[in-house]
């Protein structure tokens, strides 16, 4: 009988907290209150499924163009979810929509560039 799977850790950096804040406040203000906590709702179930499987993301293509292959990624089109797997603990490091600058926002959050 296969044992329980192994139930990861998930924790958001305070800066990924403060992107999950600021998606929220600019589609409330840009759009309506209801939709800002439709994409919230989403974006927690993505970041709460890691949980479970956090192996199954891509790496980033930005990173893993620079030989930087310990971050994963997982999305809510178009918000992408950058994470890492750190023994039983996934931490959120990054959470944007993918249609911003990815190179300069991973430069600022990853490098202080």
């Amino acid at each position: 009988m296969p044992g329980k799977p192994q139930r990861y850790e998930v924790l958001l950096t305070r800066a990924a907290e403060q992107d999950l804040e600021s998606i929220h406040d600019y589609i409330a203000e840009f759009d309506c209150l209801a939709n800002a906590n439709y994409v919230l709702d989403e974006l927690m179930e993505v970041v709460e499924s890691l949980a479970h499987f956090p192996e199954r993301g891509s790496y980033p293509k930005e990173l893993a163009a620079l030989g930087i292959t310990e971050y994963r990624q997982t999305a809510f089109k178009p918000y992408r979810v950058i994470y890492r797997v750190v023994g039983s603990q996934v931490v959120i490091y990054l959470i944007i929509d993918g249609r911003r600058d990815m190179q300069s926002a991973l430069a600022r959050r990853f490098f202080g560039a």
